[in-house]
């Protein structure tokens, strides 16, 4: 049972901070590491692999120093977000590559078998340069799996991936943290982590946001004050009356017209608009959410 420990881990490049005091603990079974693009996952999971030194604190498995401890990556296997740049060579070369590099008694067995495991013995014959998006990912996995690893980084595993090669990459996944495997992947979509992790570690702007189940992160994200737009035949007015309403936190007028309004129950507040509006002869021409995008959601999480 293998367990990575970050400790106030921290990684600038120049004047550029990527990853800033980041504390904490992947455990056996799968972690979804979730954030924005650019929120410094890659990063985090360079520094985990031991491809990048952290700039201050450590990163640890079971105890020993990740970065430059030989010993420690026979233990990590790293799938990459970068595609394979060895187009020309078959999917069984590749990963006997891998096997070689190991060090492994027997390679040809442990790629035979690693291939099966990932059902891309049929295919490996051929060369990576005529796989498909989802092909070339299971072919990677293979890669890092070929000698066994107690630990399994996956960056954005599923980015362009069909949705059949995707339910097939969650389904081995779910596999290799059920035999207890330290499995930790990084997505920026909320619904694609729900499907494979229950634990949830969130990253914004290289800063640990959140940790916890599913469930609590999802809490977290749809309890915050959602921002709408809208616009009615006199803004002036019913911004007056929405401001009285249990249900909104904040109103303001917008420059360019329509209504700003910060609602804390969306429920209530669908409910009450319309009768708001008829009550006092006001007409509402538009109503429109404001921030859907994920970067709202996480930096909401970082601020509260």
């Amino acid at each position: 049972m293998s367990v990575l420990t970050l400790d106030q881990t921290s990684r600038w490049y120049g004047n550029v901070v990527a990853v800033n005091g980041i504390s904490m603990t992947v455990r056996p079974g799968i972690t979804g590491l979730l954030g924005p693009n650019g929120a410094g996952k890659t990063t985090l999971i360079a520094m985990m692999s031991g491809f990048l030194a952290p700039s201050a604190g450590t990163v640890t498995l079971d105890g020993t120093m990740v970065w430059r401890t030989t010993s420690v990556y026979r233990s990590i296997g790293l799938v990459p977000e970068r595609e394979v740049s060895f187009g020309y060579l078959t999917g069984r070369q590749f990963v006997l590559a891998n096997a070689e590099l190991h060090g492994l008694p027997d390679p040809g067995a442990a790629t035979e078998r690693v291939l099966e495991v990932v059902e891309m013995t049929e295919p490996a014959a051929r060369r990576i340069g005529t796989y498909s998006k989802g092909m070339r990912q299971r072919v990677k996995l293979a890669s890092a799996l070929v000698h066994d690893p107690s630990v399994l980084l996956l960056d954005e595993p599923f980015n362009g991936v069909d949705p059949r090669q995707r339910l097939h990459l969650m389904a081995l996944l779910r596999r290799m943290g059920a035999e207890g495997r330290t499995v930790l992947f990084s997505s920026h979509i909320l619904e694609e982590v729900e499907q494979v992790a229950r634990q949830i570690e969130v990253v914004v702007s290289g800063r640990h946001a959140a940790s916890g189940e599913f469930g609590e992160i999802r809490r977290l994200m749809t309890d915050r004050p959602v921002q709408y737009v809208v616009v009615a035949d006199d803004d002036r007015a019913l911004a007056s009356r929405l401001i009285a309403e249990p249900s909104v936190v904040a109103v303001s007028l917008r420059p360019e017209g329509g209504i700003a309004v910060s609602v804390a129950d969306f429920g209530s507040f669908a409910l009450r608009l319309p009768r708001v509006a008829r009550e006092n002869g006001i007409r509402v021409l538009e109503l429109a959410p404001t921030d859907d995008s994920l970067e709202s959601v996480f930096s909401y999480l970082v601020g509260g």
